[in-house]
């Protein structure tokens, strides 16, 4: 099954929690605190995998997270921080945000990597908190939590070589001709369900054929097989363009040429103004075809846009032609630019909010607290030891939150909601 696009949901590992623990040894009547910190959260990584051709492995699973950190222990031992999880996908696939459709990252090198999510950091353990004045702290740090994001990914194959053409032009005869690939082949439309790449070795030089599913009037808008596939040959730095000159389906030859290039210049104006090497197949069912391949040549030169391509007639059938179009085909790439990666839009997703916050009048006598800020907040505390809820409540007041909240008319015996944590306020 080929597949050539996906969404999953990926989350790195959150950070593990601190500990609250204190020294019990023998003869040793005040240790002091030794809760030791937790944990990284395990990273996502995007890693490439030599082999892979197709993103079927995320059809079915659409969820990765990566490892959580594990807590702190006691004896000042931190906890293990989480495995990094590693998806792997195929050279040239697009990672991209599935919000705003922006480019993250392109997979374009062999064995590229690419850290996508960085797990949250471990929470501090209880023996940070020490200090002259509070020699037994019984409290520590949380773990920081992750959050899920969904990302497209889009396979854009890497192939020097593009073939196009209407179905059953003999793309993939020519295909299997020049290279070790093994389409499937027969004499009926959409044959070829799916882009089948070959490898073209001459002596020292070779180079990759995408033979691309055949193209139909109205493609780029979606109609037909073909425009599934139209992403693949984005990358190439030449169009191999085979025509059916013989007729044989009772479409005319230099029409077929005409939508085939209409459908590729209404995908892309960049794979339009590629150079293409024109090739007129299925000549060994003409009677004629000298003139036939003559007339096809004329009109050709009427149009300032395909004037300069060089032009080609093949029997596929009979394997007659096909050396001159490798000579061509090697000659024409050793003038082309190589493939580029496509630039990253510089999205990153977003940071950790630390620092927002706002204030709700939920209700007559309800309040809720919520943000950045006092998320933050409440992950360097516990709410059950009264020392850390002193200080928690302290930084209410002088982050200002506590006059907000008198500000829209909270006033004593009303409740705030904190996250999972309602109080009482009192003056």
């Amino acid at each position: 099954m080929f597949i050539d696009k996906a969404k999953i949901f990926v989350k790195a590992g959150n950070g593990g929690n601190g500990a609250s623990t204190f020294r019990r040894e023998k003869y040793v009547p005040n240790g002091g605190p030794d809760g030791g910190d937790g944990g990284k959260g395990g990273d996502v990584i995007i890693k490439v995998k030599e082999n892979l051709n197709t993103l079927v492995d995320f059809k079915f699973h659409k969820h990765f997270r990566a490892e959580d950190g594990e807590n702190g222990a006691p004896k000042n031992c931190t906890g293990k921080s989480g495995n990094p999880l590693y998806i792997f996908v195929p050279q040239g696939t697009v990672i991209k945000d599935s919000k705003s459709g922006q480019i993250i990252v392109d997979m374009f090198d062999k064995d590229q990597v690419f850290t996508l999510l960085e797990g949250g950091l471990g929470g501090k353990g209880n023996q940070h908190f020490m200090s002259s004045r509070k020699q037994a702290p019984h409290f520590s740090q949380s773990g920081q939590k992750t959050e899920e994001y969904e990302i497209i990914l889009e396979l854009k194959t890497i192939a020097d070589v593009g073939l196009v053409g209407f179905p059953n032009v003999g793309k993939s005869t020519l295909l299997s001709i020049i290279t070790d690939a093994k389409p499937k082949i027969a004499n009926y439309h959409f044959t070829t369900l799916s882009p089948n790449l070959g490898v073209l070795k001459r002596y020292d030089e070779a180079c990759v054929l995408a033979d691309i599913p055949g193209l139909i009037e109205g493609a780029s808008e979606g109609v037909g097989l073909g425009h599934e596939f139209l992403r693949h040959i984005e990358r190439t730095r030449l169009i191999l363009h085979l025509v059916d000159i013989s007729g044989s389906e009772g479409r005319v030859p230099f029409d077929d040429f005409l939508a085939i290039n209409k459908e590729l210049k209404s995908y892309s104006e960049k794979l339009f103004k590629l150079p293409q090497i024109v090739v007129l197949n299925k000549t060994d069912l003409l009677l004629d075809p000298e003139a036939e391949i003559e007339k096809f040549k004329t009109e050709l030169k009427k149009h300032k846009n395909y004037a300069k391509f060089n032009v080609f007639a093949m029997s596929a059938q009979n394997h007659q032609g096909v050396d001159e179009i490798i000579d061509c085909l090697f000659k024409t790439l050793k003038t082309l630019p190589k493939p580029e990666k496509i630039e990253s839009d510089g999205f990153m997703f977003a940071p950790r909010d630390t620092s927002s916050i706002e204030v709700l009048k939920l209700g007559d006598g309800y309040f809720e607290v919520r943000g950045g800020r006092i998320n933050e907040l409440q992950r360097r505390v516990v709410l059950s030891d009264p020392d850390s809820f002193a200080y928690f409540h302290k930084r209410l007041r002088k982050d200002g939150i506590i006059d907000k909240l008198i500000a829209i008319g909270m006033k004593t015996g009303d409740t705030v909601l904190i996250n999972d944590f309602e109080f009482v306020y009192e003056e």
